[in-house]
């Protein structure tokens, strides 16, 4: 039987529409597997954040249950007692201390290195060679022959021209100046360098390192003011012994002047005036320096 062309043409179309059917078909499908997909996974990220709040709700919650962490405050003698046995009954621990004390050692070394660089620094800066420092601090003054010593009692409030020429009638006689404090207090030790440079430079307008100082020891000594009972300055005393042991290493009970004279003059006319009250012997020697230069 023969096929009519029109036949083929039917049945070619009938074949193109049932594949374009059978693949609308399977389109259809992996559309609706990926739509679960998607629904499963935003179901799944939905449950981990309902999970999450619950476990910060519940840690917010255990949170306010915590007792707090600070000790008790009790007024119960025995409550107290019982803690402070509690300390003292702790056990040993021989290497933890040591260590703890080696630490400790090792700080206040360290501290102890870094204050005398910045000194150091600090005495270069104002001119006060370190060499020339260390030997004025180490020179003991020359003691009179039954060992007194001149000691001015002066003060940072002075004028530095009086200071000065104090200085160099002190250097004739091997004497002390004497400062109660020092300017700003003894955290601030800037402005009592500067004033001693000021004092004992032979230039006064000479800057650097290289300056010349004169060899007189000013002290910072509150102990030897409060000994002679110096309430205003300046005041001579003729102390015998060293006056420039630190005052962290005498007490009350060291030597001291048998006489204070007070009034701003010349330390020959000081000197005198300690004579004329009745220590013409501790002077003596001062005065024989004076008059010999």
């Amino acid at each position: 039987m023969r096929i009519s062309k029109r036949s083929i043409h039917k049945l070619a179309l009938l074949a193109l529409i049932g594949a374009a059917t059978a693949a609308l078909g399977q389109d259809a499908i992996r559309g609706a597997d990926q739509g679960d997909a998607r629904q499963a996974a935003a179901n799944q990220g939905q449950a981990s954040m309902d999970r999450l709040e619950n476990a910060v709700a519940r840690g917010k919650q255990a949170a306010g249950r915590l007792p707090d962490p600070r000790l008790p405050r009790t007024d119960n003698p025995a409550d107290r007692k019982r803690a402070f046995e509690g300390l003292r009954g702790r056990a040993a621990m021989p290497e933890m201390d040591a260590r703890a004390r080696a630490a400790q050692a090792r700080g206040e070394a360290s501290l102890a290195a870094e204050r005398e660089r910045q000194a150091k620094a600090l005495r270069q800066a104002l001119g006060l060679e370190p060499a020339e420092e260390q030997a004025l601090a180490k020179a003991a003054p020359a003691a009179t022959a039954k060992g007194w010593v001149p000691v001015l009692f002066v003060s940072s409030s002075m004028p530095i021209s009086t200071l000065r020429n104090y200085a160099v009638q002190l250097e004739r006689v091997h004497g002390v100046m004497a400062f109660r404090g020092v300017p700003g207090g003894l955290r601030k030790m800037g402005p009592m360098a500067k004033l001693t440079a000021q004092i004992l430079r032979l230039d006064p307008g000479c800057e650097g390192p290289n300056c010349v100082m004169r060899n007189v020891q000013l002290i910072i000594d509150p102990i030897v003011f409060r000994q002679h009972g110096i309430v205003q300055v300046p005041a001579l005393a003729m102390v015998p012994g060293d006056p420039t042991q630190a005052y962290c290493e005498r007490d009350d009970d060291s030597p001291r002047a048998a006489h204070i004279v007070f009034g701003d003059s010349a330390l020959s006319g000081m000197l005198d005036e300690y004579a004329r009250l009745g220590g013409k012997e501790e002077v003596s020697h001062a005065q024989a320096l004076l008059a010999n230069r």
